[in-house]
């Protein structure tokens, strides 16, 4: 019996995935000298491995998959002709690349290196109007951002001087029409607005009579049960012993 720690890592969870009698079972393809029926044989194993995992019925192009695990557990010296595409292992044991990550941390951590990076995009544009335009923008995320790391509020002064810090000062605007104006706060919907509200779905003339005519026999029905107390005629009942038929005389 092969021992699963003495695999790749690659094919060590296909192992764990399908057992390891099914993996026996691959390996024994490589006895089968005749292409076709070492295909017929493998076609049968692939049926074998949707059984052990009928979740995989509703998975896209399932056969592709277990084709290709079938594949890689029985070793690219094993000719197969199988209905889909083969891809090859070196898909599964190359070392991917190494992902690169940011060395340094953000000068200030409460608007992260986002901000920075817009700032420095902010810096390429030359119309002085474009660039105005994306500083304020700008400032009104940073404020947004401040809000949520300090949990209070900030003033525009505070912004414009982080905003000078990261920008090395080459981002500037007027803190007097900056505070005047309200530039830094996020625009409030339009005073015309008015609420969405979920549509009901309308009721069509007949359900709407029937249902009236329905109320109507209710409250009918309720108003003779509490004035006759159970009679039918609506009389009350009178107490006392109930009076016995008189005989004739004899």
């Amino acid at each position: 019996m092969t021992d699963i720690n003495s695999l790749p890592f690659h094919l060590q969870l296909l192992v764990r995935e399908y057992g390891h009698s099914t993996y026996q079972l691959i390996q024994g393809l490589k006895d089968i000298e005749d292409v076709a029926e070492r295909t017929k044989r493998a076609t049968a194993i692939v049926q074998l491995m949707l059984r052990l995992q009928p979740a995989l019925r509703d998975l896209p192009e399932i056969q592709t998959r277990l084709w290709n695990h079938l594949h890689a557990m029985a070793g690219e010296d094993v000719a197969l002709e199988a209905p889909v595409a083969l891809r090859s292992l070196t898909v599964r044991t190359e070392k991917p690349n190494r992902v690169p990550y940011p060395r340094t941390a953000p000068k200030l951590r409460a608007y992260g290196a986002a901000i920075e990076a817009l700032i420095a995009k902010a810096l390429t544009i030359e119309d002085a109007d474009d660039r105005e335009q994306a500083t304020i923008q700008i400032g009104r995320t940073m404020k947004f951002l401040y809000r949520q790391h300090n949990k209070e509020n900030a003033k525009d002064v505070t912004i414009l001087r982080h905003m000078g810090e990261l920008s090395g000062g080459q981002l500037k605007l007027d803190a007097g029409l900056v505070d005047s104006e309200n530039l830094f706060e996020m625009p409030a919907a339009p005073a015309g607005t008015k609420p969405f509200i979920v549509p009901q779905p309308a009721q069509r003339d007949g359900q709407s009579r029937d249902g009236q005519s329905r109320d109507r026999r209710e409250g009918r029905d309720n108003r003779e049960r509490g004035n006759g107390f159970g009679n039918k005629n609506g009389k009350k009942r009178k107490k006392g012993r109930s009076q016995e038929p008189q005989q004739p005389p004899q």
